[in-house]
């Protein structure tokens, strides 16, 4: 059976969370980017509780000017490593 990568939600949070701050967002211009009624869903994307669905993903990208890639954390099992393309 071939290992399947999976989705590090931490560190993509995280890597949310980077990108916000390199960008000179806070949680509540993203919030009103989105058009949220409050900003708990960010909240859960930084804590890792939850990931954004796909089509927000694309709008992080748009508004980090980074690539979905760059935002998203890969656990490949039985790799050593984390595959993400996030800049530092």
């Amino acid at each position: 059976m071939i290992p399947l990568p999976m989705i590090d939600m931490v560190e993509t949070g995280r890597n949310i969370t980077r990108l916000r701050k390199q960008n000179g967002l806070s949680v509540k211009d993203l919030q009103d980017i989105f058009a949220f009624s409050t900003p708990n869903a960010i909240y859960k994307w930084q804590r890792g509780n939850a990931v954004p669905t796909l089509d927000n993903l694309v709008v992080l990208a748009a508004v980090f000017h980074v690539t979905v890639d760059d935002i998203l954390a890969i656990d490949i099992p039985g790799d050593q490593k984390k595959v993400s393309n996030a800049r530092s």
